[in-house]
Order: structure tokens, then C-alpha cells, then sequence
């Protein structure tokens, strides 16, 4: 009887946890405003297709050729102040500072409209007619009187329009429209009409993204009755070659800027759906991708499939909260946490790799956008936690673009078969240790290894021949050299970890010595890291305020001199010890920055600083940590459970700083949780103050971690006592060991320091 018992309680458990609607507390509209960088629109976890609206197609440059700054706040293409939609394109990055996608954009008009200019066709819209909810979205467009709702599987996307009024319309594809707009971005587009339902063709750009093709498959669910074409380049015609771009139902389209109407006659209320496929290798994979994934019209089932594929990936996390605000902010972050990296491959395998050439992927799933310099901090640390195997096909993914790199390096800021290049330091060094070091075992060590030494040894990177030959890079070399020597000592750390996994002992102290490069650049007499010359003198001018010029990228010296997470022991000894580095970390806490520092610092507002200390970039992301070494190990839970409640909210505003690729937001899940990956490489992870009151996480293995904590409160921001399994610890960290081994650990809050 009371096996029956149990069986039924965990039946009903069981039952209740896959009933729990984990979307329903998520709000993609946070982080549209301002900074964020974030998109509204429509899709699955790590999904290759993201239908959303664009706000603006923004030129780059003015008409005299000046680089315009305000292109910068429409990366993912959407401001929430905007009140016009110009069109729903297909690919969107989440959150980061740069943008090159905005690929297959549709938009439905009712009646005739003019190919002409993309504006002739844009339409009002309002906020109170929009929704946007994990899969799905919803506006009303108000000058056509169509309501758009738009849906996805992996890699297709699912429009559905309802046009108010019978009559004439169109839908019209712009294969000109990019998120950033300038001449020569497109390089050349190519549809053809299959049938009187059925598109396909691609795209190539250039751009971040040197050499991108985008494939696809577009299908309407009415046959259109006529179509045609705008021709908006100015390549001439030579010869014998006949101009198209003005025929009506030419079935064959080529050329660099091109617009194309479809037209309909359509009902009052009468829904028209168009299906979108994408593929990175052929317009044939596209329609492999189509026919596998959304064979039907049933717009509905798919988006209740996509917002149940959520509730199955959000549900990794079961949380309880003071408030229901905490459980949005908590949502919503773990919700960007997996809007990238994507997959980019076909149903059967294919991809394009970083060759050009195509690939099938044998054994892992094929990814991309790969932002590392944000996202080895925190979010492949969280992926590798709850997201085991995904994070393990992501590193293979990283490996196969090192087996198809002429350099050969891993990526550094890699996205659909290109490098771009942007960032420092070799970061998938980390990513992979940190899998490694963590218990991964379906990763070639010796693989992994030899890619990251080899990575490492490139002379020609970011000035790696002058580290590896003086220590440090020389400020001649470039304007960032402390920040390069900084990250790069870390990575080499990390590889010093795997050649010890790899019984390779001299390797191991090659590398170890070069972790120790942090040494060169500290000046002991300003105690800050500061740029040295390649005669080893120090650089005379020096603000250490300054985020331009003085050795740093996106951070100053405040900041990025408390970039040593390899060995924060020895960082606090040059300091001057446990008592003067506390008493460094108030100071940068709490000292007034002036506006003008504050007007030079990257991607963000005032709203993202705490006196000099920017939660709104990545580079200081673990400082409030570091606390944990210093004689006030408190200040770190005081210090978190402030940047919690003060960087992070609810709305479209939520953000302090643009998410970068998911950094921002798996910060916050792992500090609302209790802890955070100070040095991704190392098992431990330093402890903090949860916001939760509860939380259970599901693992790899079948097995779950629950955190509890007693007497929480919005005061009550001091850890007194941490259990695991029942044992106390008396240590500042956990380990990764202990989580992934399931059971409950317990933290004990108090409003005060008494023990």
C-alpha cells in the first residue's frame, strides 16, 4: 500500500511540474528599450530561425558618409520606442553589441504598394495590440489593418496574417532590407517560383560576417495570383541579356537589391499563412527543413509545441520567490539564456562550415554564434550545468571549426561560417576546459588539447608572438595590450589545467608560467595594471578612470585590474592583502564617476553603474565576488543582492546593458541561485546571496540539486551558515561535484553579520 502511495505522489509531482506553465512568467519585451539589444519575436530554444519585427532599417552612414551612432541601438533590429514596423525578418542576434542579420523580410500589405522604397509600405502600430511571449508573437499593423502573428519551430518559421478588409493585397519580400543598411552589403540574391505557392532562393551578404548565405523555402497556403518584381541595383545589362526586373510573373529573379509583391485576393477576416524555412547549405536543405518540421498549416499546434518546448527547457529550473517580479526577472533571464547559440544545421546533418564547404555533422548537432568573450563568464558555465549535452555538441561544434580553420584557431566571435574577429583573448579555451574539468567525458581531451595549444601558439593574434617572448603584450602592439595580456593568462591557465588532465607535465608548467603574465603588467607604485612599453617601461600618461587608449578594452583600470580569476590569491596579495583590496572594492563601489567617464563607457547608461563598477559590461562581472577573498567576504552578498535588485527588472527596460549573446541574464540566474563561476576552469564556484526561496534543478543523469533557503527576506541579504546533504561547510565555495551529485544544500539568511 504504500508503494501505491508513493508511486501516485510522484505520479502527481510528475504531472504538476510538466502542468507548470514556466512561459507564462516570461516577458521577451525586457531588454527592447534603450540597450538591451534584445528581440521580441518568435522562437524555440536555440532555434535557428527567429521571426520578429524590425523597427527601422537604419543606413550605417549618413549621406556624407559619416558613421552614424544611431544605427547602433537597432542590433536586434527592434526599439520599443519606435512606432513603425518596416518588415518581420528572419534572423536576429540576441543582446550583443554588433548586429549583421535581418535576412528574408516579409511584410503584408493590403492593397498595391510600392516596391520602390521600403517605407511606402511600413506600417504604425501600437503597443497595446502587441504580444510577445516565448513563440509567439502578435501585432496589429495599423495602416494596412492586419494583425501579424508569427510562430516557430527550429527551422521554420509560421506567419499567419488576418487582413480586416476583402480586397486586393500583397505580401511583399525584401531581400534588400538588412538590420544595418549600407551600400555593398548585399553581395547578390537569387528566387525562383516554383509554383504558384511555392518560393525558394538565398541571399549573400557581407558585412561583420564576410562571406554569409542564407538559403530558403518560403510557401503560402493560397496560391497568389500574380507576382512581380523590383530590380533596385544598378548593375547594367550587357549584351544580349534581356531586363526582367520589370516583367510580371517571370518566374526567375536575380541580382543585388531586390524587392518582390505577391498578390492576393483575399476575405474580410480571412487568415493567409506563409511558411519560412532557412538553411545554411541549399535552398533543397530549406525545403527538407520545411517538409520535417512544419509539413502542415495547423499554425496553432505550432505554436503550442513551441511554447511547450519552452515550459520543457525553463523547467530545468523550478524556482520559488519572494515575488512574483523576482520570478519574471528570474524567467525571462533563463528564457535569453538559450536564445543563443543556434543551431545551424539541416534536419539530415548538413551545415556550411568555416571552409565554405558543406559538412555533415557525425555525432553532435552543429552551432553557431558563438560570442565568447561574453559568454565563457557565465553562460556556457550555465549551459554545462543544465544543459549538458547541448553545451557538449556546442564545443564539438567549436572543434570542427578549428579542423576547418587555415589559421587553425577556435573560434574567437564566430557566427554562420564566418570569424569576424571581434574581442580578445581566445575564449572557447575556457568553454572547453571548463566541460573537461567539470567531468565531460565525451570530449577528446587530447583533442581538445591540441586545439587549444595550437590556438594559443598563433604569433600573428591580438600580439601572442611578443606575449609568448616578453611576457606581456607591449602597448605598442595595440590600445587594449593590458586587457590582452589579462585574457590571454587566463586561457593559458586554463590549458595548463587540461595538459594536467593530460599527465603532460611540461606542458602544463609552460603554461602555468605564462598564466603568471598578470605579474608584468601590475604597477606596484599606482597598484593597477597599466601598459608597458616593449623596453619595460611603464606608458608615462595613465587615467586610470579612462575606458579609452590606456591599455583596456570596454573597462578601465579600475576594473580590469581585478581581472585574474586564475589565481585571485595572488591578485590579492600584489594588492596589499585581504584588508587593502577591500578596502579597493568599496572604493570602486561606492566613489562618484563623472559624467564624462560615464558617457565613454561601453554599451551602457548611468542606470548600469554602481560608483565605478559596471554590472552593464562583461569584464566585471565576477568583482562583486572577489570580496570572498578580502577580509569582508559579507560585502560580496551585500554587493550581489544590490546589483540583483538594481540591474535587473521587469519591462522593457529590465536591462542595465546589452545582454550580450545571454551573459547578462546567466549572471542573474546563477547569483539568484546562491553562487557564480568566478574562474570557469576550476570545480569551484564562489557563494553569494540567493534571491530564491527555493529551487530545483534538474541534472544530467536523472538526478536533481534542491536549494533552500531559510529565512529569506528582502533585508536578510547575509549568509549565515551553507549546508550540503546536511553537513555544514566552512568554506566560500561549492563545488561543481557537489551540485552535479544531486541532493539539497541550504543556505541560512540573517539581516545582520552575527554568526
Amino acid at each position: 500500500m504504500k508503494t501505491t502511495v508513493c508511486i501516485l505522489a510522484i505520479l502527481v509531482c510528475a504531472v504538476a511540474a510538466v502542468a507548470e506553465d514556466y512561459s507564462s512568467f516570461v516577458d521577451p519585451l525586457v531588454g527592447t528599450r534603450n540597450m538591451g539589444h534584445t528581440f521580441p519575436g518568435a522562437t524555440v530554444p536555440f532555434g535557428m530561425v527567429q521571426p520578429s519585427p524590425d523597427t527601422r532599417h537604419l543606413s550605417m552612414y549618413d549621406d556624407a558618409g559619416k558613421y552614424t551612432g544611431e544605427a547602433y541601438r537597432y542590433c536586434s533590429g527592434y526599439q520599443y520606442e519606435d512606432t513603425t514596423i518596416a518588415g518581420f525578418s528572419h534572423t536576429h542576434f540576441s543582446g550583443t553589441g554588433h548586429s549583421d542579420l535581418g535576412d528574408i523580410t516579409l511584410m503584408p500589405v493590403a492593397g498595391i504598394a510600392d516596391l520602390e522604397s521600403g517605407d511606402s509600405y511600413a506600417s504604425r502600430f501600437r503597443h497595446e495590440t502587441e504580444t510577445a511571449e516565448p513563440g509567439y508573437y502578435r501585432v496589429r499593423l495599423d495602416d494596412p489593418g492586419v494583425e501579424v502573428e508569427l510562430t516557430a519551430t527550429t527551422r521554420v518559421a509560421l506567419h499567419r496574417y488576418t487582413f480586416e478588409q476583402a480586397g486586393p493585397a500583397q505580401v511583399i519580400l525584401d531581400m534588400i532590407a538588412n538590420i544595418y543598411n549600407y551600400d555593398g552589403k548585399n553581395v547578390w540574391t537569387f528566387l525562383r517560383v516554383e509554383n504558384d505557392s511555392l518560393v525558394t532562393g538565398y541571399r549573400q551578404t557581407t558585412g561583420w560576417a564576410r562571406t554569409r548565405t542564407v538559403y530558403f523555402a518560403l510557401s503560402f497556403s493560397k496560391p497568389f495570383t500574380s507576382y512581380g518584381h523590383k530590380r533596385l541595383d544598378e548593375t547594367p545589362y550587357h549584351g544580349f541579356y534581356r531586363r526582367f526586373d520589370q516583367e510580371q510573373n517571370f518566374p526567375e529573379m536575380a541580382g543585388r537589391e531586390i524587392r518582390v509583391n505577391f498578390d492576393f485576393d483575399v476575405a474580410a477576416d480571412e487568415p493567409l499563412l506563409v511558411k519560412v524555412a532557412l538553411s545554411p547549405v541549399s535552398t533543397a536543405g530549406a525545403l527538407k527543413n520545411l517538409q520535417a518540421e512544419a509539413p502542415h498549416w495547423n499554425f496553432d499546434r505550432v505554436r503550442n509545441e513551441a511554447r511547450a518546448e519552452w515550459n520543457r527547457e525553463l523547467g530545468r529550473i523550478q524556482i520559488e520567490t519572494m515575488t512574483e517580479d523576482q520570478r519574471s526577472v528570474f524567467y525571462t533571464a533563463l528564457y535569453h539564456s538559450m536564445l543563443s547559440p543556434i543551431v545551424y544545421e539541416d534536419v539530415d546533418g548538413s551545415y556550411r562550415g568555416l571552409d565554405q564547404n558543406v559538412h555533415v555533422s557525425e555525432g553532435f548537432t552543429n552551432y553557431t554564434i558563438f560570442s565568447l568573450w561574453d559568454t565563457y563568464r557565465a553562460l556556457h558555465p550555465l549551459l554545462n550545468l543544465i544543459q549538458t549535452q547541448r553545451n557538449t555538441d556546442m564545443i564539438a561544434s567549436m572543434l570542427a571549426h578549428f579542423d576547418q580553420s587555415v589559421h587553425p584557431m577556435l573560434p574567437v566571435w564566430s557566427h554562420y561560417a564566418n570569424e569576424n574577429w571581434c574581442m580578445i583573448g581566445y575564449h572557447a579555451v575556457p568553454v572547453i576546459a571548463d566541460a573537461l574539468i567539470k567531468g565531460n567525458d565525451e570530449i577528446d581531451l587530447q583533442r581538445a588539447l591540441d586545439a587549444c595549444v595550437a590556438t594559443a601558439n598563433v604569433p600573428y593574434f591580438d600580439g601572442v608572438g611578443e606575449y609568448r617572448e616578453l611576457g606581456y603584450v607591449p602597448d605598442e602592439v595595440s590600445g587594449s595590450s593590458v586587457s590582452m595580456t589579462l585574457e590571454m593568462a587566463y586561457d593559458d591557465w586554463c590549458i595548463a589545467r587540461l595538459a594536467e588532465m593530460a599527465d603532460d607535465e611540461g606542458l602544463a608548467a609552460e603554461f602555468d608560467r605564462r598564466a603568471g603574465a598578470f605579474r608584468n603588467v601590475f604597477d606596484a607604485e599606482v597598484g593597477f595594471m597599466r601598459p608597458k612599453k616593449r623596453d619595460g617601461s611603464w606608458r608615462a600618461e595613465f587615467n586610470t578612470l579612462a575606458t579609452h587608449g590606456q591599455g583596456f578594452i570596454e573597462g578601465n583600470a579600475w576594473n580590469y585590474s581585478l581581472y585574474v580569476p586564475q589565481n585571485v590569491p595572488a591578485l590579492v596579495e600584489l594588492m596589499g592583502g585581504p584588508e587593502r583590496t577591500g578596502a579597493h572594492l568599496d572604493e570602486l563601489f561606492t566613489m562618484e564617476l563623472d559624467d564624462e567617464h560615464i558617457a565613454h563607457t561601453e554599451d551602457i547608461t548611468r542606470d548600469g553603474i554602481i560608483g565605478n563598477y559596471v554590472h552593464g559590461n562583461e569584464p566585471g562581472h565576477h568583482i562583486a565576488y572577489l570580496y570572498n577573498w578580502t577580509d569582508r567576504p559579507w560585502q560580496t552578498q551585500a554587493r550581489v543582492r544590490h546589483i540583483m535588485d538594481t540591474m535587473y527588472g521587469t519591462g522593457t527596460d529590465g536591462l542595465c546593458g546589452n545582454d550580450d549573446a545571454g551573459q547578462m541574464s546567466a549572471w542573474y540566474v546563477f547569483s539568484a541561485l546562491g553562487f557564480y563561476p568566478v574562474c570557469p576552469g576550476s570545480d569551484r564556484y564562489a557563494l553569494g546571496s540567493p534571491l530564491v526561496e527555493r529551487a530545483v534543478i534538474e541534472l544530467a543523469k536523472g538526478k536533481t540539486l534542491e536549494i533552500r533557503v531559510e529565512n529569506q527576506g528582502a533585508a536578510n541579504v547575509y549568509v549565515q551558515k551553507v549546508e550540503v546533504n546536511g553537513e555544514g561547510i566552512d568554506r566560500l565555495y561549492l563545488t561543481h561535484g557537489e551540485l552535479m551529485g544531486g541532493g539539497t544544500v541550504v543556505f541560512f539568511m540573517a539581516s545582520t553579520l552575527e554568526h
